[in-house]
């Protein structure tokens, strides 16, 4: 069995969601942090929050590309590339953890 600790974030646009971490460990160490608010039926201005945060704890061969479309400040594409068969298993496992946190949080306003 593996800890999650629940945590308060603040994001950029003043929204406060509750996230859930846990470690990730094989060879190699990630962390995963995961929150939103669920739907909110709106679009970004109105809508839900979303929060996913991937860290190399240790041993991580990890390089992340972001791209941005020219005279706009937000990101049109992340890149994530990992080399190796720990970073094959550690990712899948911290995405499946992501992806659970994320259903059971926003399955309230989806029920």
């Amino acid at each position: 069995m593996f800890e999650i600790k629940e945590k308060q974030k603040v994001l950029p646009d003043g929204t406060r969601l509750t996230t859930f971490t846990r470690e990730v460990t094989s060879t190699n160490t990630l962390e995963v942090e995961v929150g939103t608010n669920g739907f909110k039926g709106g679009s970004a201005e109105h809508g839900s929050r979303t929060y996913l945060r991937i860290t190399d704890l240790g041993n991580t061969d990890m390089f992340v590309k972001t791209s941005r479309r020219p005279y706009s400040n937000n990101t049109c594409e992340v890149e994530f590339f990992l080399g190796g068969d720990c970073e094959l298993e550690t990712i899948i496992r911290a995405l499946k953890f992501a992806v659970k946190v994320l259903e059971e949080e926003s399955a309230e306003v989806m029920d």
